[in-house]
C-alpha cells in the first residue's frame, strides 16, 4: 500500500511545484525597435536534387547594407541593397552559371515585427519573419502568425510569393556574443498550389511547392531585431512540365548593427594622409561623349554581374586580370609617379562625410591597361589606406569601383567590380580583415568629371572605399 501512495504523493508534489514556478515566472512584451543602419547577410546551402537525382550543391550569399531611412507612424522606414552570389557545384566542380547582382529594396517593418515592401523586387527573401504577440508573454508560450517568403528556385529572375503560418515558440532566454537574447524556435510548412494559393505575379510554370522548415531564432531583447536565424529546409518545386525540384539544407540569417566610429582618433589619421574634399557633383551631357578604346572589346567575356563578396565561397569567380578591354589607349605610364620621389599624399586620397559614413576615394588608380592588375606604384596608398581601416574597429566596408566611359558598357560594369575587388584583396593582405568587405562596381554611371577629356576620364577612374556607420 505504501508503495502505491508515495509515488501518487510525490507525482502530486511534483505538479504543485511545477504549477508555482510557472506561476511565478515573468512575462515580457517582444517588440521591433531596430533603428540605426545595419548589415544582412543570408547564408544557404542547399542540396538540390532533378526528379529525384543529385544535381549538386548550390550555394548562395546574400549580403546588404541597409540604412534607415526614417519613420511613418508606427513603421521604421529601410532601403539599401541586396548583392547576391550564387552558384551550383558537385564533386568541387561549378556545374553551373554564377548568378551575381545587385537588387535594390526599400521596406518598412511595425513594431510587432510586420514587414511591408515599398519598392520590391524579391529581397529580403523573408517577410514578417519573425513577427510577435502584441500581449506579453512568458517562457514555453506559443503563438502563430503570418509570414511570407519569395522563392526563385530556378533563378528566372521571377519571384514567387508563398505566405505561410509560422508556429512560434518562447524557449528560453539567453546571450548570444555578449548580448541578451530571446531565444526562440518557429516551425511551419510550405504549401503552394491551387490547394492552397497562387501568386499570379509570380512564375506561371511553378503549379506547386511542398516542404518543411524547422528554425531558431536569436531576437535580440534590446532591439527585437532577429540577430541569427537556422533554418532547416526540405522543399519540393513542381512545374508544368513535371520536373520536381528538390532542396534539402540550411538557411542562415544574420543581422548586424554597426558599431560607433571613434572619429576622435580616426579624423587625425585622415587628416594625414589625405585630403578632406565635398561631394563631387558632376552633372553629365545628354549625349555621352567618351575617349575611343584603343582596340575593342569582346564582350561575350562578361555576364550581367558587377556585385560581388570579398569572402563569399567557392562560387565567386576569379579577378579577370588579362583581356578586359575598356580603357586601353587612355592610360599612360608616362606621367605615373616614380617610386624613387617623393610623392604628394594628399593628392593621392581624399574623404569625405556621407549620410552611409567617412567615404575614402582613391583618383587615378593606375592599373595595367584593360586589365585589373594593380601597379606598383599604388602600394604607398594602399598602405595608408590599411593604416586609416585598422582604426575603424569591425566596420562594414563598402568599396565601390569606377570607370571612365569608354563606350563598352558591359565591360566597364565588369572591370570596375574587378578593380574593387582587387582593392579589398590587397588590403586584405595588409590586415584588414576580409570579411568586413562588401564590393560593388558602378563602371561609367557615376561620373564625377567629364568623359571627352583624359582628365576628366583620369578622375572617374577611381575606387571609392566607404567606413559604415
Amino acid at each position: 500500500m505504501k508503495r502505491i501512495v508515495f509515488p501518487f504523493f510525490l507525482f502530486s508534489l511534483i505538479f504543485l511545484t511545477q504549477n508555482e514556478i510557472s506561476s511565478n515566472e515573468q512575462s515580457t512584451l517582444i517588440s521591433y525597435t531596430g533603428g540605426k543602419n545595419y548589415t544582412f547577410i543570408e547564408r544557404t546551402d542547399l542540396r538540390r536534387y532533378d526528379n529525384g537525382k543529385y544535381i549538386g550543391l548550390v550555394s548562395r550569399q546574400v549580403s546588404s547594407f541597409i540604412e534607415e531611412s526614417g519613420h511613418q507612424n508606427n513603421y521604421l522606414l529601410y532601403d539599401g541593397n541586396f548583392y547576391l552570389d550564387e552558384g551550383t557545384k558537385r564533386a568541387n566542380i561549378s556545374i553551373g552559371p554564377t548568378l551575381n547582382e545587385a537588387i535594390p529594396s526599400v521596406f518598412k517593418i511595425t513594431e510587432d515585427g510586420n514587414l511591408e515592401m515599398i519598392e520590391d523586387n524579391g529581397y529580403p527573401s523573408f517577410r514578417s519573419f519573425p513577427s510577435y504577440p502584441k500581449k506579453e508573454i512568458s517562457i514555453g508560450e506559443r503563438w502563430q502568425s503570418k509570414a511570407i517568403r519569395c522563392v526563385d528556385p530556378l533563378n528566372k529572375g521571377i519571384f514567387t510569393k508563398i505566405p505561410f503560418y509560422v508556429e512560434y515558440t518562447y524557449l528560453r532566454d539567453e546571450i548570444y556574443n555578449g548580448e541578451d537574447v530571446f531565444l526562440l524556435s518557429a516551425k511551419w510548412a510550405t504549401r503552394y498550389g491551387t490547394k492552397y494559393y497562387i501568386d499570379y505575379n509570380g512564375d506561371k510554370d511553378l503549379i506547386e511547392a511542398q516542404g518543411s522548415h524547422n528554425a531558431t531564432i536569436y531576437v535580440s531583447k534590446n532591439t527585437g531585431a532577429a540577430i541569427v536565424i537556422r533554418d532547416s529546409v526540405n522543399e519540393v518545386f513542381t512545374y508544368t512540365n513535371g520536373a520536381k525540384i528538390q532542396f534539402k539544407g540550411t538557411i542562415n540569417l544574420f543581422t548586424k548593427y554597426q558599431p560607433a566610429l571613434d572619429k576622435e582618433k580616426l579624423l587625425p589619421i585622415l587628416q594625414r594622409v589625405a585630403t578632406k574634399v565635398e561631394s563631387p557633383i558632376y552633372i553629365p551631357p545628354k549625349e555621352s561623349t567618351y575617349i575611343a578604346n584603343s582596340e575593342s572589346m569582346n564582350s561575350s567575356n562578361y555576364d550581367e554581374s558587377d556585385f560581388t563578396n570579398i569572402n563569399t565561397s567557392y562560387w565567386v569567380e576569379q579577378i579577370h586580370s588579362q583581356n578586359d578591354s575598356t580603357e586601353g589607349g587612355t592610360l599612360s605610364t608616362e606621367n605615373l609617379p616614380n617610386n624613387n620621389s617623393p610623392v604628394n599624399e594628399n593628392a593621392y586620397l581624399t574623404y569625405e562625410t556621407t549620410k552611409a559614413g567617412i567615404k575614402l576615394t582613391i583618383p587615378n588608380l593606375q592599373f595595367k591597361p584593360d586589365s585589373s592588375e594593380l601597379l606598383p606604384t599604388e602600394n604607398l596608398r594602399l598602405k595608408q589606406i590599411a593604416e586609416i581601416l585598422s582604426n575603424t574597429g569591425t566596420a562594414v566596408l563598402l568599396v565601390e569601383g569606377h570607370t571612365a566611359s569608354t563606350g563598352n558598357e558591359k565591360g566597364e560594369m565588369q572591370l570596375s567590380k574587378d578593380r574593387a575587388t582587387v582593392i579589398a584583396q590587397k588590403l586584405a593582405t595588409l590586415g584588414i580583415d576580409s570579411s568586413r568587405f562588401i564590393i560593388r562596381g558602378h563602371g561609367s554611371h557615376k561620373p564625377i568629371a567629364d568623359n571627352s577629356t583624359k582628365e576628366g576620364m583620369a578622375k572617374n577612374r577611381r575606387v571609392e572605399i566607404t567606413i559604415t556607420e
